[in-house]
Parts: structure tokens; C-alpha cells; sequence
């Protein structure tokens, strides 16, 4: 079932849809790519009865403004720094997914913005990270947005398939499709793979000791999109971090694992 995005945000880089549900210390959630707040269908129910979840798909993502602009790493943080501010939070528990996992990590350590806590769940946070299909893209933008329809949703069932350690059900290759296709958002789909760069996480890589507030990293033992190494690696570069790994488990966890991950955020966020 999707996830209610019933409000509006006006940021600088577009408008922003947006939910908030439960009761208790305010919990924000950012998902990463192609992914959008769809995929924390699973886990909003189970903290909603602990904490106010505030949830919401990047620009460019999801049900959000996705006309042509600016969508990359660059700008989601200062987009995080808004709406933070917008809904009145001043140090937040937060959790980032994938280019959500940078994109907290950029709202940090580059935006100034205070969180009380952070759990990074598989990020892009250390380099390399991309796929040559990224590079393909950036060099054939065009060609790629002006694919026929079935050939972009044959594209997009290639590009989701292995982000979960078991077959991906229906339900959720169909949720995760549905924000990429119609007009507007088979280009966007391509748009926010070319304005992929890693210069984003190459700017704070060297900012990652600096961080002082308690740091839980999940990691998928079966990863093939983020490998388990970089998660290691991550580990020993912020001193404030732990490290989980979870077994039978890919880069979706909130897919693979949901109970897992919700019982390790309740431990960890308390």
C-alpha cells in the first residue's frame, strides 16, 4: 500500500509532497534512488506507534515536481535543510536510504542541519560507487528519455531486478515502476541517473571523522548494488558509527528484512 503523501511543500528546487503520521519524537525518513517513500510502506505502520514519522519523495522522485531542473545529490540536501526547517524539528532522529543516506549526511555535515541521531541504511557515501549503465546514460541522455514505453519499462524491470536478495514480488516492481513511467517521468527517471556524480560524497568523505552524534550503519550481507566492503569502509571512518549487518538481505532491506530493520531502528533510536 503506498504511502500517504496528502501535503505540500514548496521548496527551492520544487514542490514537494509529503506525509506525517504517529505520535511520539519526531522520526525522518529519506529514501534514495530510483526508490521513492513507496518503499517504506513496510515499516511506517510499525514506527508510527513510537515516533512522529515525517516521510517524503526528493525532488524529481515519486509523486514529487519532477519537470526538468536541477534533481542531483547537490540540491537534495538543501531541500532536507527546508523542510526540517518548514515542519519546525529542530535535531531530529533521521534514517537515509541509498542517495538518502547522503543526502542526511550532506544536510550535516554541509547544510548545518543537527540530528539527535543518524541510521544510514546501505548509503552512497563512499567512492566508487555508480555502474556503467550511469556513465551509458549520462552520455545518451536523450536517447535513452526518448525510448517507446515497453522498451523503458524493459529498462527499468532490468535496472530494479537484484536490488532484493529474494525475487522481487509484483506488488513492489509495480510500486517501485509506477513513479517512472508517463511522460514526465520517463525523462525524469533518466535525469536523475545522469546528474548522478561523485563528486557529491567526494566532497564529504573527508568530513566523515567529524561526526560526533551516534551513528548506526545497516547493511544488506548480499548488497550487489553497494558492496558489504564499502560499508566496512564507511564504518571506520566515522568513529561515532556501529555496524549491522543483516544475512539473506540486499541493498532493498526495507524490502528483504522489514521486521529486522524496524527492530533494530526501535533499539537504536531509544
Amino acid at each position: 500500500m503506498q504511502s500517504e503523501l496528502s501535503n505540500q511543500f514548496p521548496s527551492s528546487h520544487g514542490t514537494v509532497r509529503y506525509g506525517v503520521t504517529g505520535q511520539g519524537e519526531p522520526l525522518v525518513l529519506v529514501h534514495g534512488t530510483p526508490w521513492s517513500s513507496f518503499n517504506w510502506r513496510k515499516i511506517i505502520p510499525a514506527l508510527s506507534n513510537w515516533f512522529t514519522v515525517y516521510f517524503y519523495d526528493l525532488p524529481g522522485y515519486g509523486q514529487s515536481e519532477k519537470s526538468s531542473g536541477d534533481v542531483s545529490l547537490g540540491i537534495q540536501n538543501i531541500v532536507l535543510k527546508e523542510l526540517i526547517d518548514f515542519w519546525g524539528l529542530n535535531s531530529p532522529k533521521v534514517l537515509g536510504h541509498d542517495f538518502g543516506g547522503a543526502t542526511v549526511l550532506r544536510a550535516h555535515l554541509l547544510s548545518g542541519q543537527s540530528f539527535h541521531k543518524i541510521m544510514l541504511v546501505d548509503p552512497v557515501a563512499v567512492s566508487p560507487w555508480g555502474s556503467p549503465f550511469f556513465a551509458h546514460v549520462a552520455s545518451h541522455e536523450a536517447a535513452f528519455t526518448g525510448l517507446p514505453a515497453y522498451i523503458h519499462d524493459a529498462v527499468l524491470e532490468a535496472y530494479i531486478n537484484g536490488a532484493t536478495y529474494t525475487p522481487m514480488d509484483k506488488e513492489t516492481a509495480e510500486g517501485i515502476k509506477s513513479a517512472w513511467i508517463g511522460a514526465e517521468s520517463q525523462p525524469a527517471f533518466y535525469r536523475q541517473i545522469a546528474q548522478s556524480d561523485r563528486k557529491y560524497t567526494d566532497e564529504v568523505e573527508p568530513m566523515y571523522g567529524s561526526i560526533s552524534v551516534p551513528v548506526c550503519l545497516i547493511w544488506g550481507e548480499d548488497d550487489q548494488w553497494i558492496p558489504l566492503e564499502r560499508g566496512k569502509q564507511l564504518h571506520s571512518m566515522i568513529p561515532s558509527s556501529e555496524f549491522v549487518t543483516f544475512k539473506e538481505c540486499g541493498h532493498l532491506v526495507q524490502e528483504d528484512q522489514p521486521a529486522q530493520l524496524v527492530s533494530h531502528i526501535l533499539r537504536f533510536m531509544f
